[in-house]
């Protein structure tokens, strides 16, 4: 599974999101720290929960990145993050 799919899994799994996009953005970061030739090293995520809501934009992200350990640990060097609640995509 790649690890597009496995943080799709995750996420899905833990936010119950209304949007999640998740982009390989590892292309625009080649030669840099942490990238890989092989790719699958820094996405950009937007995700879209109610399960946000009344969190601050920190304790959002500490809440992704807690789902996604894993994937951090052995293969993900960054993440691009937009957490948003329903509310505030809709504006």
């Amino acid at each position: 599974m790649t690890y597009a799919k496995r943080i799709h899994q995750r996420l899905t799994e833990g936010l119950d999101p209304v949007l999640l996009q998740i982009e390989d953005e590892s292309h625009k970061h080649k030669g840099h720290v942490g990238a890989r030739p092989e790719g699958e090293t820094h996405f950009h995520v937007r995700i879209v929960s109610a399960a946000f809501e009344g969190q601050s934009r920190v304790n959002r992200q500490r809440s992704v990145y807690r789902l996604l350990k894993a994937e951090m640990d052995e293969r993900v060097h960054a993440l691009a993050l937009e957490t948003l609640t329903p509310a505030e995509a809709a504006r």
